[in-house]
């Protein structure tokens, strides 16, 4: 018995909106959840719907032939109503009258007073109508209009007097090149704050000043955002990348949002001229993309999470050589409570030390502004041999990943693209300094990206290591990923390190199978994961085996979670939670037994069939015996909170943690407390 992923993935979207609605978030973060269930929903719609969609009407094609009866769509469809439905109240009951108590005014579908009217009128003469576009969709056969993915307009409908002919244009709302947001000048000590869109529907007359506007109304598309390359790795990759990148902002549109209010022939007549399916539009409210909402302008800093400075460990404060320290212990670091500092030293400093030879990395997405990829660049600059393996596949940092690529391949960094229908989502890294009597290797493996900028708000787990075992393990995966030769695969053995097209789902599967045996033979037995998603159907198996061999199982599946929890005769003996807190959930942890003899593993796999049978995932074991007492500490404040932490339950309800303490215990908080009590 499995979830259905779709459906998970919107009641994990659906946890994101609760911390909107919950009024001990301060207001501007409250916005800012906002922000992240909408972008989180225009990626559904690029990324999975097209597929719900194909899936649903296949369905209807083999209904007689098959079991298979269930419409996941309509069922898609009515979740997305019902949480948009949420939203537009949180938004506009909820969020708009705490701005208003706060001394803020939103103009939110709300008349704008005549003391900012020539304020307004300024700002579309001077600083928007130059990023302003016409196009008419009747009688100009020399324009040909695409609307582009995630771009907002507006219809407008028009007329000349006394002529009962109706033009219908599109005009552009630049919030790509213009702040979504403006500061109007304060009145009576409230400040205003106003949609660029609002500022051209008031300036519209200005754009036809021969015609009558009869009516506008806001829409917006969702395009396909799968690429097709169909596993072709002839020729020049990056080109075919970049062209496919061009493509995707024009591809198949899977939905299209109108304004509700839009007349029935007016979206016939658009339906018609952008060639739209039924079940590919959808009404919305006035304004589209309020992922924008996270750039809502801050008046009052109260009205924000407080900042927790990152918390450097104490025996790394003073040093300048990360190398010599890592020669007498390894360093593990918990992203963002600590601090990233010692990961940058780390590719600062290798890219300067006379005695580093080569340095070897893995890239998935990287920060715009990297400083980890200008220290590669500053090392082959400076003569040693850098191998970087960039994954130009990672959706939507396809195109940030070919500029690196270039900018380091232009500096003599030694660049590896993309393996034929695999994804390269390790986070691994390799430097080998080298004198005249021995070679020493240096490794960071994480649960997370080489991201100074994600490393600020994501939560990951970095090992920073000299062990022999782990480094020669290391080195023959950036051999075979330099090589890519089948042949030399099967001679390639690992065992400190998990890796997915290798052992990865061996070793688990035998982890699974140590404790079962523990409990058959009347022991206590237990295994703790804690993972982004938990969807590949086999390792969903064995963990129900688990638990019907009487295994105790706690997970920590923050997103999909397509396993069944607590159902009799099959998982009652699983516990599935989820957090979703002011730093978004992202490390990976693995613990087999009990504290004392547990087995404890941090990588970068999620347990979905993408990680474990498509993608080079690498997962390491800890051995430190100082590291896995961390390490359990972690998972348990977090299995621990009542502020943050829900209770998924069968038919996929979740529910908060019942709080029998005075006061409510909040994991990252406390996480962050013990960790700097600990430095």
């Amino acid at each position: 018995m499995l979830y259905n992923r779709d459906i998970s993935w919107l009641q994990f979207n659906l946890r994101v909106l609760q911390e909107a609605a919950d009024e001990t978030v301060p207001l501007s973060d409250r916005l800012k959840f906002l922000s992240i269930f909408s972008s989180n929903l225009d990626e559904f719609f690029r990324v999975r719907y097209p597929q719900v969609v194909a899936l649903s009407q296949l369905n209807k094609k083999i209904q007689l032939k098959t079991s298979v009866t269930e419409d996941i769509a309509a069922k898609v469809h009515a979740e997305i109503f019902n949480q948009l439905e949420q939203f537009g109240y949180i938004l506009k009951q909820q969020i708009i009258p705490c701005l208003e108590a706060n001394k803020i005014i939103f103009y939110y579908n709300k008349p704008i007073l005549d003391q900012h009217l020539s304020e307004i009128r300024e700002f579309f003469l001077s600083e928007i109508l130059s990023f302003i576009q016409l196009i008419f969709l009747e009688g100009n056969a020399q324009q040909e209009f695409l609307p582009e993915n995630n771009k907002l307009y507006f219809i407008v409908r028009l007329s000349y007097d006394g002529s009962a002919v109706l033009k219908y244009a599109i005009v552009n709302i630049p919030s790509d090149k213009l702040p979504r947001f403006f500061v109007l000048s304060p009145v009576e000590n409230f400040n205003y704050v106003i949609f660029l869109d609002d500022i051209i529907r008031e300036n519209l007359h200005r754009l036809f000043p021969e015609m009558q506007i009869e009516s506008c109304y806001s829409i917006k598309f969702n395009r396909d955002a799968e690429l097709d390359l169909q596993n072709e790795y002839s020729g020049n990759l990056l080109q075919k990348m970049e062209k496919q990148l061009r493509k995707r902002e024009l591809g198949a549109p899977s939905r299209f949002i109108y304004e509700r209010g839009m007349p029935k022939n007016m979206q016939l007549f658009l339906a018609s001229e952008f060639n739209l399916q039924f079940d590919e539009m959808f009404a919305g409210d006035r304004y589209h993309n309020l992922k924008d909402l996270a750039s809502f302008p801050v008046f009052d800093k109260a009205l924000s999470y407080d900042k927790q400075k990152p918390i450097a460990l104490s025996f790394l404060k003073d040093s300048g050589n990360i190398f010599e320290l890592l020669k007498k212990q390894d360093i593990l670091l918990h992203i963002p409570y600590n601090s990233y500092n010692p990961v940058l030293a780390f590719f600062n400093q290798a890219a300067i030390d006379p005695a580093v030879s080569e340095i070897y990395i893995t890239l998935y997405r990287v920060a715009a502004e990297s400083h980890i990829v200008n220290a590669l660049i500053s090392a082959a600059k400076n003569g040693k041999h850098v191998m970087a393996f960039i994954e130009i596949k990672a959706r939507f940092d396809e195109e940030n990943n070919i500029r690196w690529s270039r900018l380091m391949k232009k500096a003599g960094v030694k660049i590896i693209y993309s393996l034929p229908g695999i994804k390269v989502h390790s986070k691994t890294a390799l430097v080998i300094k080298k004198s005249p009597d021995k070679h020493n290797s240096y490794a960071i493996l994480s649960t997370g990206n080489f991201n100074e900028t994600t490393a600020k708000f994501y939560t990951d787990h970095v090992l920073m290591t000299t062990d022999k075992s782990i480094t020669l393990e290391l080195l023959q995966l950036f051999n075979f990923l330099r090589n890519n030769n089948e042949e030399a695969k099967k001679n390639i053995e690992f065992n400190r390190l998990l890796v997915s097209q290798f052992n990865m789902i061996n070793e688990f599967e035998k982890l699974i199978n140590e404790e079962i045996k523990k409990a058959e033979d009347g022991n206590d037995a237990f295994i703790r994961i804690k993972v982004n998603n938990l969807e590949e159907p086999y390792m969903i198996k064995l963990l129900y085996k688990a638990s019907e061999a009487g295994v105790k199982i706690h997970l920590l599946v923050r997103s999909i979670c397509c396993l069944v929890p607590q159902m009799e005769g099959l998982s009652e003996n699983i516990i599935v939670r989820r957090l979703v807190d002011r730093y978004l959930e992202h490390s990976r942890i693995f613990i087999f037994g009990n504290d004392e003899d547990a087995k404890i593993y941090i990588g970068s796999a999620d347990w979905m069939t993408r990680n474990l049978h498509h993608r080079i995932e690498v997962c390491v074991g800890i051995s430190s015996e100082v590291q896995r007492r961390q390490l359990i500490k972690y998972f348990e404040w977090q299995w621990s909170d009542t502020d943050k932490l829900v209770q998924l339950f069968p038919g996929l309800q979740q529910h908060k943690i019942e709080n029998t303490n005075e006061k409510k215990i909040n994991a990252q908080q406390n996480i962050y407390n013990y960790l700097l009590q600990q430095s």
